[in-house]
């Protein structure tokens, strides 16, 4: 099992600090960190707290899975690696072969 908990449903409210408090009662917390927009900086509802050992990361699942935080009922798991991305390019090609669609101008 991994050390390192996904945390969801979050309240927009909640700091890191708040879980880092509530998931202490579970054993050391490792870190912690809340998923925020580039943007905006607001949250995004989930966040990740890495536990010391893989027992504490298990008792805290059982203890605040379908919990109350800041009067909302919280998901907590284990958090899944990232996925990686495939290839280098952020988009598939367009279907012209150039970067406008095909419509650039022939000599």
């Amino acid at each position: 099992m991994n050390k390192k908990l996904y945390i969801g449903n979050l309240s927009s409210n909640v700091t890191e600090d708040d879980l880092r408090a509530n998931f202490s009662a579970a054993g050391k917390v490792l870190s912690v960190s809340i998923i925020k927009d580039r943007l905006t900086g607001l949250s995004k509802g989930f966040g990740f707290v890495e536990m010391a050992t893989e027992d504490e990361a298990k008792e805290a699942i059982q203890k605040f899975n379908s919990g109350q935080l800041d009067e909302k009922t919280i998901i907590v798991s284990e958090a899944r690696p990232k996925k990686e991305r495939g290839g280098t390019r952020p988009y598939p090609s367009s279907p012209g072969g150039g970067s406008r669609g095909g419509r650039g101008r022939r000599d």
